[in-house]
């Protein structure tokens, strides 16, 4: 994480959203907005992203199906749905097939937003930790055995 701030990637098709988030949390995050989905999938490829925030209605795919894609590519990233619709099945669908963290409805408070995100990054911290240890218990699982054949051997 580049400067110890949080990386997000904002995704909406309506320019002025992008802004208002831009102007709102820059500050505290590395914020990187797309202007859809198809944008918004080569910077998951290209850029480490640790929480994605989505709207839910973009042409061409939704934000649920936005965020299918994304957990293919790299499903370490945190979900946050946003949506100006109360469509539940919607919700369920980003529950279930987008693994959203949390749903929030547009337009977004900035404070339950804000704090959204600080959870989300709590989670996902834990997540990478957890990640990491079980890397190094591997690591060591294996030099163990290999250390016990050579004592068979010898």
């Amino acid at each position: 994480m580049s400067n110890n701030k949080i990386n997000i990637l904002y995704v909406d098709d309506e320019e002025n959203n992008l802004m208002s988030f831009k102007a709102a949390f820059r500050i505290k995050y590395n914020v990187t907005t797309a202007l859809g989905a198809e944008e918004a999938l080569i910077i998951v490829q290209t850029k480490p992203i640790d929480i994605i925030i989505t709207d839910q209605r973009m042409p061409n795919m939704t934000g649920v199906e936005f965020l299918e894609k994304v957990i293919e590519i790299n499903p370490a990233p945190m979900r946050i749905l946003l949506t100006g619709y109360a469509d539940m099945n919607a919700v369920v669908d980003a529950v279930n097939k987008g693994k959203i963290f949390h749903y929030l409805s547009k337009p977004w408070n900035e404070e339950e937003l804000d704090l959204t995100i600080n959870r989300a990054y709590e989670v996902y911290q834990q997540a990478e930790e957890t990640k990491q240890m079980s890397e190094k218990l591997v690591v060591s699982n294996d030099q163990l055995e290999f250390l016990l054949r050579q004592k068979l051997l010898s």
